[in-house]
C-alpha cells in the first residue's frame, strides 16, 4: 500500500541508522522541520538525480527511485529562521511518484523497503568489522564518541549496518551508494562494498 510523505531532497543522501546534519533556512523547510520535530515525525530523503537542493521557480528536481526516512534527534533553533538538526536513517523506501505539496514541499508516493535481517558478519569478512571496532575503540578512548558519524549501538557483528557505514563514508558516486541502498541482502551490500574498496585499493 502506498504512503505519502514529505520529501527532502538532497544530493547526497542518508543511509539507515546514518546521521545526517542539516542548516534549516528555506522558508518550506521550516515549517516541515518545526512540525516534524513537534510531533516527532520522520520525513524522507530522497537522492537527486537531476537538479538543485535549493528551490528553484518553474524547476522540478528528478529523484532517484529509493530513499531513507530520517528521524530527527537533536533540534537547536539558532534564530526564528534558521535551524540546526540532526537526523538520524530510518526505513527505506520506493519512491513512486512525486507532486507538490503545501510551501512548495515535494510530497512522494511511497513503499517501504523490508527492514535489514538479522545477518551475521561471516569470519571470512570479520576483518572489516575489526578495522571499524578499532575507530569507534579510539573515538570513545579519546572522549570525542559524538564526533563519530553514526549513533549508538554499534551492530558490528550485523552484514547490514556495517555495511551502511563503510557505504556512506567512501567517496562513491551517488548512483553507486543508491544500488547499495536497494540491495536488499545484508550480506551480498556487504560484499558489493568490500569489493568496491579491493578494486579501489581501499581495502
Amino acid at each position: 500500500m502506498h504512503q505519502t510523505i514529505p520529501l527532502f531532497p538532497l544530493s547526497n543522501g542518508l543511509f539507515p541508522d546514518g546521521i545526517l546534519h542539516l542548516q534549516i533556512f528555506e522558508v518550506r523547510y521550516l515549517d516541515l522541520i518545526k512540525k516534524c520535530h513537534q510531533q516527532q515525525l520522520p520525513f524522507g530523503v530522497a537522492w537527486i538525480q537531476n537538479g538543485s537542493e535549493v528551490q528553484v521557480p518553474g524547476q522540478v528536481p528528478l529523484l532517484h527511485g529509493v530513499g531513507c526516512m530520517a528521524h530527527i534527534r537533536r533540534f537547536e533553533q539558532v534564530q526564528p529562521t534558521f535551524f540546526r538538526v540532526v537526523c538520524q536513517g530510518g526505513l527505506r523506501f520506493q519512491l513512486h511518484d512525486v507532486h507538490p505539496g503545501p510551501y512548495g514541499v515535494w510530497q512522494g508516493s511511497i513503499t517501504y523497503l523490508p527492514q535489514d535481517p538479522e545477518t551475521e558478519v561471516p569470519p571470512s569478512l570479520q576483518a572489516h568489522a575489526d578495522r571499524l571496532g578499532k575507530v569507534i575503540a579510539t573515538a570513545q578512548q579519546q572522549g570525542v564518541r559524538d564526533k563519530l558519524p553514526f549513533f549508538a549501538p554499534y551492530h558490528l557483528d550485523q552484514c547490514g549496518w556495517l555495511a551502511n557505514r563503510y557505504a556512506e563514508a567512501l567517496p562513491l558516486s551517488a548512483v553507486v551508494k543508491l544500488q547499495l541502498l536497494s540491495e536488499l541482502d545484508p550480506l551480498e551490500r556487504l560484499k558489493s562494498v568490500i569489493r568496491i574498496m579491493r578494486d579501489d585499493g581501499m581495502a
